[in-house]
């Protein structure tokens, strides 16, 4: 899987914009600010609908304009197929895959997979646990489309509990009786908070499972003598919000079902607590992800180079699990190396230069491995110029 031209119309700095893109490996290579990191954060956005930089689809707006184009020529499996996102801030994105429309936008995941690697990467170590699920979550819609749905409807059924959870709190000193309203109402949205909760919970606590030896091998790779004397190991423990009893023993995929009836027994038990606080204190999320090194958690407690360490093996892990799922991903790394010593830099750049695709921006040409020089795009006073390989 490859991206062999991609165009830009209104998109973050570039009125229009066309580059061409071969396989294997291509720099853009230019001074800060001028829009090398825009490039990539288009290809990125046609595969996850969403930017690494910012929350929002307002910015990726060209500053005077109403909306953004991206189209994305695509090659999977030899054929060719023309993506394109309209990014309509304030209104609901419209998708096209080869001209023809898509009923709903989210449909055109899973057409293009992605890994970005970026400084921002330090936020699933150093971050909220929201941070840290929003990675999986992202995976799992990466690995299965239809997660994207199950996302949204976990956070429609939640909204909507807080709502009822925050209203009847505040009629709480005024109540003289038992609410029936709300009690008939609440047990219709715990019914889908259940439900929903246990399907997003239930694909995560599998997820992780897979994931572990992976980010540890990874891990292992990408540090190698900055490793601890005592020979550390990287891992990760999904820890949800309340004791799953046996459902939560290492090595455990529950079933739904169980996963079900255990939230809303916890619902239940919480309710006063809720009630007072007016918000949900149970379900997907309110999860961590927590991530360890030895006995050790690694937030608070490894180093800077540990923590980039194993930011980097999140992201490697994530690669490796997605392609052996189906074709390679393309990897796209913005401005990482320049944030590496040499040592991690080299060894980085050694494990994905063998990747179908992969797409690099850095500030100066010198920042970019020997081994991942290949096709080279200058960004020069905000303008595109084909250097050569």
């Amino acid at each position: 899987m490859h991206v062999v031209r991609l165009s830009l119309h209104d998109f973050r700095s570039y009125a229009a914009v066309e580059v061409v893109l071969p396989p294997g490996v291509t720099a853009f290579v230019g001074r800060n600010g001028q829009g090398k990191t825009n490039l990539v954060e288009a290809v990125d956005y046609v595969a996850r609908l969403s930017s690494h930089r910012v929350a929002s689809d307002a910015p990726l707006v060209r500053s005077g304009a109403d909306q953004a184009v991206v189209r994305a020529v695509v090659v999977r499996d030899g054929r060719e197929a023309l993506l394109e996102v309209e990014i309509n801030p304030g209104r609901s994105n419209r998708a096209r895959i080869n001209k023809s429309p898509l009923p709903r936008a989210r449909e055109l995941l899973g057409l293009v997979r992605t890994v970005l690697f970026s400084p921002e990467d330090l936020t699933l170590v150093k971050g909220d646990p929201s941070d840290r699920r929003r990675f999986l979550d992202d995976l799992l819609v990466q690995r299965a489309p239809r997660f994207a749905g199950i996302r949204s409807d976990y956070d429609r059924v939640l909204r909507q509990r807080n709502a009822l959870l925050k209203s009847a709190g505040q009629r709480g000193g005024r109540r003289t009786g038992p609410d029936e309203h709300f009690e008939s109402t609440i047990e219709v949205w715990n019914q889908q908070l259940a439900a929903v909760g246990a399907e997003l919970l239930a694909a995560r606590i599998a997820l992780v499972e897979e994931l572990g030896p992976l980010v540890g091998t990874a891990y292992e790779a990408v540090a190698q003598s900055a490793t601890r004397a005592d020979g550390t190991e990287a891992s990760l423990t999904y820890r949800p919000s309340f004791d799953l009893g046996p459902l939560g023993q290492p090595g455990v995929v529950p079933d739904r079902a169980p996963l079900r009836d255990a939230i809303l027994a916890e619902l239940a038990r919480r309710r006063a607590d809720e009630l007072q606080r007016g918000i949900s204190l149970v379900g997907p999320h309110r999860d961590e992800l927590v991530l360890g090194l030895g006995p050790l958690p690694v937030k608070g407690y490894a180093s800077h180079g540990e923590s980039w360490s194993f930011a980097l093996a999140l992201r490697l892990a994530s690669y490796d699990l997605l392609r052996a799922g189906g074709d390679d991903p393309i990897l796209i790394l913005d401005d990482v190396f320049a944030e590496l010593d040499t040592g991690r830099r080299d060894r980085l750049a050694e494990m994905v230069a063998g990747a179908e695709q992969v797409l690099v921006t850095a500030a100066v040409a010198a920042d970019v491995p020997a081994i991942l020089r290949g096709h080279r795009i200058d960004i020069v006073d905000g303008e595109v110029a084909v250097h050569g390989s």
